[in-house]
């Protein structure tokens, strides 16, 4: 059965010994908003870009020589894995047009490299204007097969009008958008204390918030071929599904607490404009993924495994799907490849 990883991470293979690039990544952190970026060592005196908010308090970890084409193709040949779809994890929130050239010039470079099992996700600035989509349209002529976005901007979700420029074009091209989750949610102080509940349910609660607001906005009246992935299972949307699904009240009643309107519009964008990304899935659990199949469709989840974050995780992951889920094989199929040779119009 051919495996398709969605959630493999990218950054420029010379990050740590150019110089400019890396400056563009440390620079672009806005530190007047609390986001501290440092490079260091790690014990193994492997140079660690990191990144801090608030101070003390690490939300994100790159190592020199996670990244390259040669460890992300043994990585997969360990795993089972045939092809994976590369994306920046989360430093797309601030990079600048100058620097996203460079990140897409060694994504497509990576991508020849790769004998055909490696695919590249645009990172473009979000803001419109000419040299932005000039940008995302020479990254399609580069062959990338969608564009990667954060799921929020500095304090806009992506519901904020001032994204839909950009969006109408995306919508013109017919190609999906990758939402990638942020290091914390816009409002992020009850999480920051534990490791756990910063790095993991943090990111959770970024992704559930940003698909809300996507489905209640209506955006996607007004951009209906508009498709959007979320990682960390749309922050456990499946859980949720039915409970934000406006029901009307079968009883008159004195007072309207809820908006009761909406529910069939809502269902539609969460058939036609909203898909899941299986972020690391053997870590949510049997129950839980076999429940988010059947509540959302298999037709709308695509493995992936964030690699290197957990080196493990990608074998791991494709070990759940294949031996663990007790699913159909069309259902398995569909997760595994189906969806995002679909979704992502993948030449496999």
């Amino acid at each position: 059965m051919t495996v398709v990883d969605i959630n493999i991470h990218h950054l420029p293979e010379d990050l740590f010994t150019n110089g400019k690039l890396l400056n563009g990544f440390l620079n672009s952190a806005p530190r007047g908003f609390g986001e501290i970026a440092y490079v260091t060592e790690t014990d193994q005196g492997k140079k660690h870009l990191v990144l801090e908010k608030p101070a003390g308090h690490q939300n994100l970890n790159y190592v020199d020589g996670d990244y390259s084409a040669e460890a992300k193709l043994a990585a997969m040949d360990d795993a089972g894995v045939d092809y994976g779809i590369m994306r920046v994890p989360v430093w797309q929130e601030w990079l600048d047009l100058e620097t996203c050239r460079a990140v897409n010039d060694n994504a497509a470079d990576i991508v020849g490299r790769s004998n055909g099992r490696l695919f590249f996700t645009a990172a473009v600035p979000p803001w419109g204007g000419k040299e932005n989509i000039d940008e995302l349209k020479r990254c399609i002529d580069l062959g990338a097969v969608g564009v990667q976005l954060a799921c929020h901007y500095g304090q806009l979700y992506l519901d904020d009008p001032v994204f839909e420029p950009y969006f109408l074009e995306i919508e013109k091209l017919g190609i999906p958008v990758i939402a990638h989750h942020t290091p914390l949610p816009v409002e992020w102080h009850s999480v920051i204390d534990y490791t756990n509940l910063r790095r993991e349910y943090g990111r959770i609660i970024d992704q559930g918030i940003a698909v809300g607001r996507e489905l209640f906005s209506g955006m996607f009246d007004r951009m209906p071929g508009l498709r959007i992935v979320h990682t960390m299972m749309g922050g456990n949307w499946f859980a949720s599904s039915e409970l934000l699904t406006p029901h009307a009240p079968t009883k008159k009643e004195s007072l309207t607490r809820l908006d009761p309107t909406g529910g069939e519009k809502i269902r539609s964008y969460l058939k036609d404009n909203i898909f899941f990304d299986m972020t690391h899935p053997h870590s949510w659990g049997k129950t839980q993924v076999e429940a988010a199949l059947e509540i959302n469709g298999a037709d709308h989840y695509m493995f992936g495994s964030s690699f290197p974050v957990f080196k493990s995780w990608m074998s791991q992951g494709v070990d759940f799907i294949k031996n663990e889920l007790e699913i159909s094989d069309a259902d398995r199929e569909a997760v595994f490849s189906g969806n995002a040779k679909r979704l992502f119009n993948l030449p496999i």
